[in-house]
């Protein structure tokens, strides 16, 4: 499809509004799934170290049991 001007592109042959909400939506729902994504991201590797240092904790409490009992 051509147009013939720069305000014939934006205006999509009288479609424009829903031609332009369309994009919008689109573009707000993939910003907003980048973003809680990153956020589960960092949550997830947040629970992990905890994870990790528990273990590491309980690693050396039963080594000392060990050589203390």
């Amino acid at each position: 499809m051509q147009f013939d001007s720069i305000s014939a592109f934006f205006n999509m042959g009288g479609y424009a509004f829903y031609v332009w909400l369309s994009y919008g939506v689109t573009a707000l729902s993939l910003g907003g799934l980048i973003i809680s994504s990153l956020g589960r991201k960092r949550k997830v590797l947040t629970e992990i170290a905890k994870q990790a240092g528990r273990e590491q904790r309980l690693k050396q409490i039963r080594t000392s049991e060990v050589k203390g009992g």
